[in-house]
């Protein structure tokens, strides 16, 4: 899944360059181009979907220039996450009703690709077998109200398979509630990686959203046609907005989820980037030119290489200065980030966003 725009990332990541297309980490490779090579460990290359929005298509193209063409899926309006699964299988389906996919977003962190590859490995030989939708969990390390959780039971049908029956998912709970959470000591947070057979998944939409189930029933003779495009465009434009979590997952009773241990990160947010980079020891994560004094624990991200940022007596702040734009933001308020983006478009413009 690709078609994103990153707002809680910005300044850096923009509406026509969102941050899957840029190398946040400073490793040469940006995010879907890491996450591309990730999955050759796992799948065929000809076996690699990409679902985009429309405008994004050439930088697909462009990054992952060995991506089969007819593997491109380009949605013309975003719409969450789950009509994007949705077009991805159904066109999937057509070329092996018996496939299995494995769902994942271009732009999360994975440090372990080993492990990671295992448990995908695991979910794979689970859902060739059985009727189940299988997820990869992660073990809190903090009561982060950014993400959604996972409960999971433990039970005699799961006992020593590696995976277990969730229970719940609880989407972005308050602090306090998210501590009950890491305390209980049986919820994970929900990575939003899905694996489960195309058989499987067709059935949970015809069941828990039949309304979506029918429109893209009703394009099936259109799909890998040059009537695609139209055919999908009537579909988005009648389709919810709606994520595959709150349309299949919290409703579905056939859900089972893998703790994972694959040190990952959905870099979603400027405090989740600022817990990978290398840190001062005042804890100042700097990249780019930086000079710091009498603070501590900020992120500072400076684009222009000629450029040097001064920073004195401040902590706990996100500060990131791109072409047009700076931003000074504490870290306690880096959910209103999104907010900033709408203020700023509607205030200075499109070309601040």
């Amino acid at each position: 899944m690709a078609g994103g725009i990153g707002s809680r990332f910005w300044p850096m990541s923009r509406s026509n360059r969102p941050k899957q297309f840029l190398d946040v980490l400073g490793t040469g490779k940006t995010l879907i181009q890491q996450t591309y090579e990730r999955f050759l460990e796992i799948i065929p290359a000809e076996n690699i979907w990409v679902v985009t929005n429309t405008q994004y298509t050439d930088l697909v193209r462009e990054q992952l220039p060995n991506l089969t063409e007819s593997n491109i899926l380009p949605e013309p309006v975003g719409r969450n996450t789950a009509p994007c699964v949705a077009y991805a299988a159904f066109r999937i389906h057509q070329v092996n009703p018996k496939a299995r996919m494995v769902v994942a977003a271009s732009d999360h962190l994975i440090m372990n690709p080993e492990r990671f590859r295992k448990d995908i490995l695991l979910a794979l030989t689970a859902t060739k077998t059985e009727d189940i939708i299988m997820t990869l969990g992660i073990q809190p390390s903090r009561p982060d109200t950014g993400y959604g959780y996972i409960q999971y039971l433990d039970s005699p049908e799961t006992s020593g398979s590696g995976y277990h029956k969730v229970k719940t998912f609880t989407e972005k709970p308050t602090r306090e509630i998210a501590l009950s959470f890491i305390q209980s000591g049986d919820f994970l947070w929900n990575s939003g990686i899905f694996i489960f057979s195309v058989k499987t998944i067709l059935k949970a939409f015809e069941k828990f959203m039949p309304e979506l189930h029918e429109l893209f029933v009703g394009i099936r003779k259109q799909l890998n046609t040059p009537e695609e495009a139209p055919a999908i465009k009537s579909v988005y434009d009648r389709c919810k907005n709606i994520s595959i979590d709150n349309g299949i997952m919290e409703l579905a009773e056939n859900v089972f989820v893998i703790p994972g241990h694959f040190g990952w990160s959905d870099l979603g947010t400027w405090v989740s980037l600022y817990q990978e980079y290398q840190k001062d020891y005042l804890g100042n994560a700097v990249y780019g030119k930086g000079m710091i004094y009498n603070s501590s624990n900020n992120i500072i991200r400076v684009e222009k290489k000629d450029k040097l940022v001064l920073v004195e007596g401040l902590e706990k702040y996100i500060i990131v200065d791109t072409d047009n734009v700076l931003l000074i933001c504490k870290m306690d308020s880096e959910q209103r980030i999104k907010e900033f983006v709408g203020d700023a478009k509607k205030e200075a413009g499109e070309n601040f966003v």
